[in-house]
C-alpha cells in the first residue's frame, strides 16, 4: 500500500478497510482547507486515540518546514476526519507544552521513526491534537 494520494483514495473508497492498518500502525484521513486555495487537502496520516481526542505528528519526514495541512490548520483550526468509516468534524490544537511529553510518547511508541525525524530538523516537530466536534 502506498501512502499518498493512492492511499486516501483506497481508504475512500474502501471505508478504511484498505489503509486503515498500515505497516503496524494506523491511519486516519485529514482534510483541511487550503489556505491559499480555501480548496479540501486530504492526507493520510498515522493516529492514535487519546481519550475522545486522535492525535497526528506535523513531521513531514524531518523536513525543515512544517507539512502543508498543518500550516492550512494554523490558518483555520476546523478540518475533516475519517476514521475507517466514520467521518467527523474536528477542531485541532497544537499541543502545549504541559500536553507534549506524554502526547509525543504516545506517538513515538506507535512509530518510533518520529524521534529520527526530530533528530534531523532544527524545527521543533509539532503534535497535534484533533477535538470531534459532533
Amino acid at each position: 500500500m502506498l501512502f499518498g494520494q493512492e492511499h486516501v483514495q483506497r481508504y475512500q473508497q474502501t471505508n478504511g478497510e484498505e489503509g486503515h492498518d498500515w505497516n503496524n500502525t494506523t491511519v486516519l484521513l485529514l482534510t483541511t482547507k487550503g489556505r491559499r486555495s480555501g480548496r479540501p487537502y486530504t492526507t493520510p496520516l498515522i493516529y492514535q486515540r487519546h481519550g475522545d481526542a486522535y492525535v497526528v505528528v506535523a513531521s513531514k519526514g524531518g523536513d525543515p518546514e512544517h507539512p502543508d495541512w498543518y500550516k492550512n490548520l494554523e490558518q483555520n483550526s476546523e478540518a475533516e476526519v475519517q476514521v475507517k468509516g466514520d467521518k467527523f468534524k474536528a477542531r485541532a490544537h497544537t499541543a502545549i507544552p504541559e500536553e507534549k511529553p506524554e502526547l509525543w510518547a504516545l506517538m513515538t511508541r506507535t512509530w518510533p521513526d518520529y524521534d529520527e525525524y526530530q533528530k534531523k530538523t532544527d524545527r521543533e516537530i509539532p503534535v497535534v491534537v484533533l477535538e470531534p466536534v459532533r
